[in-house]
């Protein structure tokens, strides 16, 4: 059953209110939503960290200043707002007394404010204080409320299947399903939700999006940056945790899946694990594991990952991985999935392609005698939104050649600046709406699939930064596209 949609009143309650997330993210989608008129007119955000000596006045100069940095310069309209909707709440630690004035709290701001009783629980923590803050939230009662309370978990959700399983336990014992809402950042964008309407809103393409007419699908999350100051935590993440087994995972449903019976969260939700656990089981032949090396990002040299803060001089953390994944249902039967993420590649992009069949017969050939290429559809989800189809025409003259062009749309082009995919996130949870989060089922099915890879030993391929990482994962992708 779907959640109840709802855009009256409520308080967000974020944990971990004076981290990373809350500066870079959520402060400045929450302000921008209230600035352009989408939040409910009585909307409050309680921030709750253990910050030593701060109160509501310093939470608030901190805000005004992380919104200023963030780009927003109207400074009127900036500090009337923190007045008026934040608030602060030292929280000592996750004991009884604890949580029993953090409720006294909360239950204080919703009388002086008229609000009524609707609560999100926002976990903008680090992985292994979600356990301890769930379940004190629960035994403090925080979850019963006059209204509705919701629960919001970032990513990673667990380390491995068996702490995710565990952490679903956790959370059910305390939330039902239906409250829940298990964030990844990449399901609130534009484009990955245009995956569905591109699909699902063109017969044109709909109708050749399957075996017969697909010769392999890539799917790509890369990024320019390497671990930079946040080398301890990922010696305890790596590439399979970070991005594989949540940011890839979500691309590959939402572009494999089937038809949905409606366009709502239960229906989506259900196609969507059904990919998942239709994958075929990854074997030690179809993937492949890198770590960069010192390298040239651009003019500018960088260290390789062994080089870099909090990281161990011998480590062995996977800083790339690339997979060919086969899908045995009717619709993707014999088609390669080739996904790869990795730090330090030559630039930053998200992209999905859509490589179609070659004609069964050349009859053209291009310039200097070679095979005319094959159709393929990219869809960019970042950073230059949009999608391109390339295909072969001819070129002027008596000479019968071909030349392969591209035919572009670019979401800035037609509609300008997109916002955020927080900005969409946190109003669907406002709302109620659990399309674009990722359910239980879901989770463990992505655990189940990707999982299996940390339990074992693969072969470390180094590559220099700046490139596109190591050349065992081109050969694996060659095994597919002779093209």
């Amino acid at each position: 059953m779907p959640a109840e949609k709802d855009d009256a009143a409520c308080l967000f309650i974020i944990f971990g209110a004076t981290g990373d997330l809350m500066r870079r993210k959520l402060l400045p989608a929450l302000f921008h939503l209230s600035e352009s008129g989408r939040l409910p007119a009585n909307f409050h955000v309680l921030g709750v960290a253990r910050g030593a000596g701060m109160n509501d006045s310093k939470f608030r100069e901190w805000a005004r200043a992380s919104l200023a940095e963030a780009g927003f310069k109207t400074t009127r309209i900036r500090h009337r707002w923190c007045s008026r909707c934040l608030h602060f709440h030292r929280l000592e630690d996750e004991s009884s007394a604890g949580f029993r004035a953090l409720g006294a709290r909360i239950g204080a701001i919703e009388r002086a404010h008229g609000l009524p009783g609707k609560r999100v629980f926002y976990l903008a923590l680090p992985p292994q204080a979600f356990g301890p803050t769930i379940e004190a939230i629960g035994n403090a009662q925080l979850n019963r409320s006059a209204g509705w309370t919701r629960l919001v978990i970032e990513k990673p959700f667990g380390r491995d299947l068996a702490s995710a399983c565990a952490l679903n336990d956790l959370v059910h014992r305390h939330f039902r399903e239906q409250q829940v809402y298990r964030i990844d950042h990449y399901l609130g964008k534009d484009t990955v939700q245009n995956l569905l309407a591109l699909r699902f809103g063109n017969a044109l393409f709909e109708s050749v999006w399957n075996r017969e007419h697909v010769q392999s699908v890539h799917i790509t999350v890369a990024e320019d940056i390497g671990a930079e100051k946040r080398g301890a935590y990922y010696e305890q993440t790596g590439a399979v945790r970070d991005m594989l087994q949540n940011h890839l995972a979500q691309l590959l449903t939402l572009t494999a899946m089937e038809p949905p019976a409606a366009f709502e969260a239960d229906s989506i939700r259900f196609e969507k694990i059904k990919v998942l656990r239709a994958a075929a089981p990854l074997t030690a032949r179809s993937v492949v594991f890198g770590q960069y090396a010192a390298g040239a990002q651009g003019r500018r040299k960088v260290p390789g990952y062994r080089q870099e803060a909090g990281v161990a001089r011998h480590s062995t953390v996977e800083t790339f991985v690339a997979v060919r994944l086969l899908i045995d249902n009717w619709r993707w039967q014999g088609v390669p999935f080739f996904l790869r993420t990795g730090k330090r590649l030559a630039q930053r992009a998200t992209d999905i392609a859509i490589n179609f069949h070659r004609t069964p017969v050349a009859l053209f050939k291009l310039s200097g005698g070679a095979q005319p290429h094959c159709n393929t559809l990219r869809v960019s989800i970042q950073p230059d939104e949009g999608f391109a189809l390339s295909f072969d025409v001819k070129t002027p003259g008596d000479q019968f050649a071909l030349e392969t062009r591209r035919m572009e749309f670019r979401y800035r082009d037609a509609f300008g600046e997109l916002s955020s995919g927080y900005e969409t996130l946190l109003l669907e949870i406002i709302e109620g709406d659990q399309t674009l989060f990722v359910h239980a089922d879901e989770s463990i099915a992505a655990w189940t699939l990707f999982g299996p890879l940390l339990a074992k030993k693969f072969k470390l391929h180094l590559y220099a930064a700046g490139t596109w990482g190591p050349a065992a994962a081109d050969r694996l992708a060659r095994a597919d596209d002779s093209h």
